[in-house]
């Protein structure tokens, strides 16, 4: 993996293993990514806070990983997890923090 862009962070998509919703995006550090491998749950480096956060931890709304993938260029990681808890990955109680349409976004030729 190719920590060496964006400040030694990669993003880090997050699926639904089941259903292959998007549920979010965040940041991985090396750090957060052995913790990752160590735990089996999804942690990410809080660009914010500037510290490791295990998704979940406080609201036990924990992202188990079932499949890890990488891009072409190793520098942006899926992974594809199951939901534990209520299931809400977003802060806003949500399933997904995907949840606002673009009104007429121009999408590709429509000819």
């Amino acid at each position: 993996m190719d920590f060496t862009k964006l400040g030694g962070l990669l993003p880090a998509v997050v699926q639904d293993d089941t259903t292959n919703e998007v549920l979010m995006v965040g940041f991985m550090n090396e750090e957060a990514w052995q913790r990752t491998r160590e735990s089996g749950y999804v942690t990410f480096f809080s660009r914010t806070r500037q510290k490791l956060w295990q998704k979940g931890e406080t609201s036990g709304n924990r992202l188990l990983v079932r499949q890890v993938m990488l891009d072409c260029d190793e520098d942006t990681v899926l992974f594809k997890v199951r939901r534990e808890g209520e299931g809400n990955v977003c802060h806003l109680n949500r399933v997904s923090c995907f949840c606002t349409y673009v009104e007429k976004a121009e999408v590709g030729d429509r000819r």
